[in-house]
């Protein structure tokens, strides 16, 4: 029997636990993220013990599959580490992509992202031109399409064809940017992606379209506050710890 917890960051939601064991829990993920016949989330993250670092994470989409990132269960599990007693309120965990810094500041918890990468500038896809960044995972970005109409079907092609995760962009006329993102695992657009997030904030400030720091907008509707220090990207919004139970195997 686990004792989990449901969290949720800008609108995407994990199921956390902590374990002292590093196995695969993929089948578990696919039992906890069942919508239907489970909690229900957009991924698992487990914490495991780590000598150097606070801990170290596993990370699950709903359909079983890893993910080296996870901007916003980053901010999440940060959250539970700091609440259980597990890490002090700075902290540093182990992803898949690197090293995460992490600060909470009761609801608000500020994740320091693993350094971007420019993958590519000039895709031309549907009369679009994308840019694809690895902002731990990789994200194509456009800001071609209309944000009010995201075209779910040419998202999926393309999530398949690059094996990456779809983003449409726009800038605001106050400069703050909205973000709609199609993730891979839970193959479907999501309310929220942080690591998107931050590869269409990186690539709209790269291109002169926002400063070193602005307001990003998914489509939860949520304030995050993304930031660039010194080449890393500083990633700041709300957690939610919605319930904690047990899940019996």
């Amino acid at each position: 029997m686990y004792q989990i917890a449901k969290y949720c960051a800008s609108g995407n939601d994990f199921v956390i636990f902590h374990a002292f064991d590093n196995q695969d829990r993929s089948l578990l993920a696919r039992e906890l993220c069942d919508r239907q016949n489970g909690i229900g989330a957009d991924g698992l993250i487990v914490l495991i013990p780590h000598e150097q670092f606070d801990f170290e994470w596993q990370f699950y989409n709903a359909d079983g599959s890893t993910a080296s990132m996870c901007g916003n269960g980053s901010r999440a599990c940060a959250h539970y580490a700091h609440r259980f007693g597990l890490a002090k309120a700075k902290m540093a965990f182990l992803t898949g992509a690197g090293v995460i810094k992490a600060q909470v500041d009761g609801e608000m918890v500020q994740s320091d992202l693993t350094p971007p990468l420019i993958l590519e500038k000039e895709i031309d896809e549907g009369g679009m031109r994308w840019w694809l960044i690895d902002t731990g995972v990789p994200h194509l970005i456009t800001f071609d399409a209309d944000i009010d109409h995201f075209n779910i079907d040419m998202a999926r092609a393309l999530r398949h064809r690059y094996n990456a995760n779809v983003n449409i962009a726009s800038v605001n006329l106050d400069g703050t940017l909205r973000v709609r993102t199609y993730e891979r695992g839970v193959e479907d657009e999501t309310l929220a992606c942080g690591t998107g997030m931050a590869a269409s904030f990186y690539r709209a400030n790269q291109e002169g379209k926002v400063g070193e720091k602005t307001q990003v907008f998914p489509k939860s509707g949520e304030t995050l506050y993304l930031g660039l220090d010194e080449g890393t990207i500083t990633f700041k919004g709300e957690v939610k710890g919605v319930f904690e139970t047990y899940w019996r195997l």
